[in-house]
């Protein structure tokens, strides 16, 4: 379906993230939904997700509130706000998922992007996949001070403590 909508014209790009991108790298973990980042191609638009709630109806999907049910999925649509998330949804990988392509928010992106929400949870996300040696913490390091991360800049020494 988000090839579909990006084909269509609905999205320009996507790309999953939040604990379903996080299975990527690590051992499933338990989550609700599955978060999308997305681009529109009119970003300013004050009902910017309303032609993907469209799109989603006219193929037999509902919506439930904020998401889309897709099977058994929820589904919840995020446009990317800020130039790291925009970034991290460029940067995304490529995965295939039952032959189909899907773009999955790389684990890097994924650890930078739980740094600058820093909430319980994405502590826990990101000692996951350092636990699962997808990142390195002096990669986190140089990629979270380039998005003006400053206070995680000894986040190396601080992992090793």
């Amino acid at each position: 379906m988000l090839n579909d909508m990006v084909e269509a014209g609905v999205l320009t790009n996507y790309a999953l993230f939040g604990a379903m991108a996080q299975m990527r790298y690590t051992e499933p973990v338990a989550t609700l939904d599955a978060d999308v980042r997305v681009a529109v191609p009119s970003p300013d638009r004050l009902d910017l997700l309303t032609p993907l709630y469209e799109f989603c109806s006219g193929r037999g999907y509902v919506a439930e509130g904020e998401e889309v049910r897709v099977g058994a999925w929820p589904l919840q649509f995020i446009p990317a706000f800020s130039e790291l998330t925009r970034d991290a949804m460029t940067q995304a990988d490529t995965a295939d998922f039952e032959g189909v392509p899907l773009r999955v928010v790389s684990a890097i992106y994924l650890v930078v992007i739980a740094l600058s929400v820093a909430r319980a949870k994405d502590f826990t996300r990101i000692l996951s996949l350092l636990e699962s040696e997808s990142v390195k913490a002096d990669a986190i390091a140089v990629l979270a001070a380039r998005y003006d991360l400053r206070d995680v800049g000894d986040f190396p020494e601080k992992v090793s403590e």
